[in-house]
């Protein structure tokens, strides 16, 4: 205890590697290099972190503008899109304002989203946070239990969305929480069963709702567990990582079946007598968006978890039509992915008016929902599916025979040798499907990004229907896509006078073409330009020597044939 020589790590290591190895022989050793950092280590890992500053969120979008994205996607339900529209957009704009100021008494936007199944809620939760940018988890409510119970804590989800987020807690921090089937949860009648442990998981929810700090490191995770060894053994500290969910935005759902007995007993006991009404089964169904807080304590929810669900977002089922709706919009994951499926195959799938209104028919008697589509299409076109891949057909389309009686138009598809009939619908379905495109991109215009303005106009407009229809995808992936080949575009013209002292510049044909070559064929765009102007190095070089000309114009005709475009501006030097 006098001596006050400590050795350092490595000679620690070493004394200790020795110990172990005169014990054990070379069966045990220290499997870390460093136990402990030195005092040098520990100094520049602190000064690293003190550099690093906290992210602050940035947010300016409106509801209304995420409000007509949501449009483009969800079919019906307004007033649901209008909701969570609103209140999403005004929970992280306050987020914003809390940062200049500490808030006291926060109350959170949280939403709770109650309709029958296959109506778009997940679907709409998904897009919000795939547009604003977010972390976003999504949980079972079924799959949780109360802190003690066998099962998952729901805390488990705030350390999900740290994982969603990279490990990042900051950005973890501003993150969507998304937990379905929360009708599950509610506390039956009788005084025994599940009781105990449904409202246990209320219990565990309200402190993350509102605001906590949830510990990342738990000792049923091994992976906190190691990643809090690899930090002590990185800087010598025991550091607590915790995440705080102030900020954490909480949407619950389900379907809540029978809720509406609630809402009709309420109302009724309003109108006892003369003056109580009976209702129809339409008139019933229009009792949801009456919901309150009182009915939802009464269908087994405790009342302060009801508290912190202050937003209440009803959805209305779908009827045959709305189906046929979602199947016709552009953005339909059912077709898109149906299609998807196909062109696996090296198969062009299109779908006839009519057929899409059939499915819709049949999903519609299932009572699922969108999900219900789904199988309609499977029932549809599973025998084409498993056929047509080994035939030469490459371009297929649905036709209302087929939705009707998929067996026989399966049987007479394949007894029939000259298929051109079809081929000349498929045409014209294309043809349909790029002009109401294109007629939808010019009525949005307005409302998009002004920097894709460029690419909206008639010398590109056509090319981005054109490859939208042909990948099945929505426009403004393909004018992402796009604006980033002009980026590189730009780029290339730059570089390539900075290395050969010679000014090129591409026109608006020539830059349709490299966006045309990049989205079709999936290239690169710098390796297609570096191929095409490979050609042309020393060509301009001769002509700049010769005729003193340093900048030059290329069209369309010069991607297209680069060596006899090359000739031609030779020629014209010598002239």
């Amino acid at each position: 205890m006098g001596d006050k020589t400590l050795p350092k790590p490595g000679e620690l290591e070493k004394e200790l590697n020795d110990y172990l190895s005169k014990k054990y022989g070379n069966k045990v050793r220290l499997s870390v290099p460093v136990l402990v950092p030195d005092q040098e280590t520990r100094r520049k890992q602190n000064k690293s972190r003190k550099k690093k500053k906290t992210k602050q969120i940035s947010f300016d979008m409106k509801p209304r503008e995420l409000e007509a994205y949501l449009d483009e996607y969800v079919v019906k339900q307004e007033r649901a899109k209008e909701i969570l529209a609103t209140k999403v957009c005004t929970h992280f704009n306050r987020i914003k304002l809390q940062e200049r100021s500490a808030p006291v008494g926060n109350i959170k936007n949280n939403i709770i989203m109650i309709g029958p199944t296959g109506v778009g809620k997940t679907f709409l939760i998904k897009l919000i946070a795939q547009k604003i940018g977010v972390p976003f988890v999504k949980g079972d409510a079924t799959k949780f239990s109360e802190t003690g119970y066998v099962g998952g804590d729901v805390e488990d989800l705030v350390r999900d969305l740290v994982n969603e987020a990279d490990g990042d807690i900051e950005r973890a921090q501003y993150g969507i929480i998304y937990i379905d089937e929360i009708d599950k949860i509610a506390g039956s009648k009788n005084a025994w069963g599940l009781d105990v442990s449904r409202t246990g998981v209320q219990r565990a929810l309200l402190k993350p709702m509102e605001e906590t700090e949830v510990d990342l490191k738990v000792p049923h995770d091994m992976v906190s567990q190691i990643e809090a060894m690899e930090q002590y053994r990185r800087t010598g500290k025991r550091e607590k990582r915790v995440v705080n969910t102030r900020n954490i935005l909480f949407i619950v759902s389900g379907a809540f079946s029978d809720l509406e007995k609630n809402i009709e007993e309420r109302l009724c006991s309003q109108g006892i007598g003369f003056g109580s009404t009976v209702r129809t089964r339409r008139e019933k169904d229009g009792l949801l968006p009456q919901v309150t807080a009182e009915d939802l304590v009464n269908y087994g929810f405790e009342s302060e978890f009801i508290g912190r669900l202050p937003v209440i977002a009803t959805f209305d089922p779908l009827s045959a039509e709305d189906l046929y709706v979602i199947l016709k919009n552009p953005n339909s994951t059912v077709v898109n992915s149906k299609k998807k499926d196909f062109m696996a195959y090296g198969i062009d799938i299109r779908f006839e008016d009519d057929a899409l209104r059939g499915i819709a028919e049949l999903a519609a008697d299932e009572h699922t929902g969108a999900r219900g589509l789904i199988s309609a299409v499977e029932r549809v076109l599973l025998k084409f599916e498993k056929t047509v891949p080994s035939t030469d057909i490459k371009k297929l389309v649905v036709t209302y025979a087929m939705v009707e009686d998929p067996e026989r138009e399966f049987e007479r598809f394949m007894a029939t040798a000259d298929h051109q009939k079809m081929y000349d619908r498929h045409s014209a379905l294309i043809d349909a499907e790029a002009a109401g495109l294109k007629s939808r991109i010019l009525a949005a215009q307005a409302a998009l990004d002004p920097a894709w303005h460029e690419l909206l106009s008639d010398t590109y407009l056509d090319t981005i229907v054109a490859i939208a229809v042909m990948r099945f995808q929505d426009y403004r992936v393909v004018l992402e896509d796009a604006m980033a080949v002009m980026m590189n575009i730009r780029s290339f013209e730059s570089n390539f006078c900075g290395r050969h002292a010679v000014e090129i510049h591409l026109d608006n044909s020539a830059c349709r073409r490299i966006v045309e070559k990049v989205l079709r064929d999936g290239s690169e765009p710098d390796k297609i330009l570096e191929a095409i102007f490979d050609n042309y190095q020393h060509g301009l070089k001769l002509i700049k020597d010769r005729a003193g000309k340093s900048s030059f114009l290329f069209t369309e005709d010069a991607i297209d044939h680069p060596q006899e475009y090359l000739n031609n501006l030779i020629k014209e030097s010598y002239q």
